[in-house]
C-alpha cells in the first residue's frame, strides 16, 4: 500500500477546514499573480472589457497551474507531466471557480472598465473580488479534497 500524500493533512475522508483553507490560499496566489498581470496589461494597452478579463483568466491559469506544478514536483519528486496528471482536475475547477467569482465581482465594481490603473476603482475592484474568489473556492477545495478530487501540494 503507497502512503497517502495527504496524510499530514486528512485523514482518509476527514479533511480539516484549516487544510482546504490553506490550500485555497495557496490557489489564491497563482490566480492573484496572473490575474493582476492580465487586468494591468489589458486596462494600461486600452484593451475592451472582456479581452482583458480573457486576458486575466488566462494568465490566472497559467499562474494557478505553475505554482501548483512547481509545488507538487519539488515536493513529490514528479516530473511536470506527472505532476499535473495529480492535478489538472482540482485546479481547472478551483481555479474556474475563483476566476468566475473575482472578475465578476470586479465586473460589476467596474475595476476592468477603468481608463487606467491609477484610478481608484481598479484597485476597489482587486480588493473586492481577491477575498469573494478565495471564499467562494475554499468550500470547493474543501469537496475536492475531501473527495480526493484535488492533493494538498
Amino acid at each position: 500500500m503507497t502512503a497517502n500524500p495527504n496524510a499530514p493533512y486528512t485523514r482518509g475522508k476527514h479533511v480539516a477546514y484549516r487544510t482546504s483553507a490553506r490550500v485555497t490560499l495557496h490557489c489564491l496566489s497563482g490566480c492573484v499573480v496572473g490575474e493582476l498581470a492580465g487586468l494591468i496589461i489589458g486596462v494600461s494597452c486600452g484593451f475592451s472589457a472582456i479581452v482583458t478579463v480573457t486576458l486575466a483568466v488566462v494568465l490566472a491559469y497559467l499562474c494557478g497551474f505553475g505554482l501548483a506544478l512547481w509545488s507538487l514536483a519539488s515536493s513529490s519528486g514528479l516530473n511536470v507531466i506527472g505532476a499535473f496528471r495529480v492535478i489538472w482536475l482540482g485546479e481547472v475547477i478551483s481555479i474556474g471557480v475563483m476566476e468566475i467569482t473575482m472578475n465578476t465581482v470586479d465586473w460589476y465594481v467596474g475595476g476592468v472598465n477603468v481608463g487606467s490603473v491609477f484610478d481608484s476603482m481598479f484597485w476597489l475592484g482587486l480588493a473586492i473580488a481577491i477575498p469573494a474568489g478565495y471564499f467562494s473556492a475554499w468550500p470547493v477545495n474543501h469537496f475536492l479534497l475531501k473527495s480526493q478530487l484535488k492533493r494538498c501540494h
